[in-house]
Formats: structure tokens, C-alpha cells, sequence
């Protein structure tokens, strides 16, 4: 689809979801995804669907201010994928974290980084390629060293509880993400 094209997302209480006009071409007929959620609730029940809805091989760059809920959120989308929710700590500090769910998951931060020259040296060429899903935080950071077919999720704070969550999908593997979300009920 192209950028004039509305955009679904669901919005808050709503039952059905809510038409929003994308801003910028988001790839070969994927259309982008926003989801608001007013509440630590709807955003761990955002994360608890990514998990469930994430294809095996797929690379998340999260991307937001301090104190939006990266972590957070990561923590939500473990638990969707079967994992331990308290393994979840934030990598700024160790960079990477491994954790066994019903996948592997890969979850880096690239806050402290500042080259994509330490990035490469963590050995993403390793497990961007497994069966695995990989979550990154600040990837915007690193944008060019993650794969091209992969999901931009950008998280805006919007009040002290409340987020948005604006996912673009680059590629055919990260729009089966998309297509996934907007098809659970438990979203609307």
C-alpha cells in the first residue's frame, strides 16, 4: 500500500479499530500499525500479543525516549512467547541478553554504543541469523547492521500510563507481524 492509504489501528475502548493516514511509505504493501494504550494493562497486553503474533527469524528495533517502556514492553512480548517474564532486565549495561522461551530471544540495547562498530563486536551476524526473535532496544542506533525485513516500533509517551505504539514492517516477515496483530480479537 502507499502512504495515502489509511492506516488500522485500535484505538483505546474501541471495539473496531480506528482509521489513521500513515505518514511515510512503509514497504511493499504493508501497511504501518498503531496501537494506544492507556494503561501499564493495555501495554503489557500489547506486548503479550506481539509475542504471541512474532514470526521465528524476526528483528524488532525499539525505538522511544528514556522512560518509555522498552523494557517494559520486552518483558511483555518474553511472556507471549512462553518465557520468564523476571528474567527481563534492561541490557544497558551488559548490552546483550539471551532468553529460553518457546524461541530463542536475543535482546540487545544500543543506548551505550557509540559506534555500529561496537554493535558488530556484540556478533549480531550470529544471532540476527538463527531461528530466533531479536529485540533492540534504541535500534535505531544501529539501523544499518540490522536486517532490512524488519519491524521499526516507535513508542511515544502520552500521558503518564499511556503510550503509543506505531510498528512499521520493511519486508515480507516483519508485515506477517503486522497482519497477525490486526488479526486478534483480544486487540480490539
Amino acid at each position: 500500500m502507499t502512504s495515502g492509504q489509511p492506516l488500522v489501528a485500535f484505538h483505546r475502548h474501541a471495539l473496531h479499530p480506528v482509521v489513521h493516514q500513515p505518514t511515510k511509505p512503509n514497504g511493499p504493501h504493508v501497511t504501518p500499525l498503531t496501537y494506544d494504550a492507556d494503561s501499564e494493562q493495555q501495554t503489557h497486553r500489547f506486548g503479550l500479543a506481539m509475542g504471541q503474533a512474532t514470526p521465528v527469524g524476526l528483528t524488532v528495533a525499539l525505538n522511544g525516549p528514556l522512560g518509555a517502556g522498552k523494557t517494559r514492553l520486552v518483558r511483555a512480548i518474553v511472556e507471549g512467547l512462553d518465557g520468564s517474564p523476571q528474567d527481563v532486565s534492561s541490557p544497558t549495561f551488559v548490552l546483550l541478553q539471551h532468553y529460553a522461551a518457546r524461541v530463542d530471544v536475543y535482546h540487545a540495547d544500543a543506548y551505550r554504543l557509540t559506534s555500529e562498530t561496537e554493535f558488530l563486536d556484540l556478533g549480531p551476524e550470529e544471532w540476527l541469523t538463527t531461528p530466533a526473535i531479536v529485540l533492540i532496544e534504541w535500534g535505531e542506533r544501529v539501523a544499518s547492521s540490522l536486517p532490512e525485513d524488519r519491524i521499526d516500533l516507535e513508542i511515544t509517551i502520552t500521558g503518564e500510563s499511556s503510550r503509543r505504539f506505531e510498528l512499521s514492517a520493511n519486508g515480507p516477515l516483519s508485515g506477517t507481524l503486522l497482519d497477525n496483530l490486526r488479526d486478534l480479537k483480544s486487540l480490539r
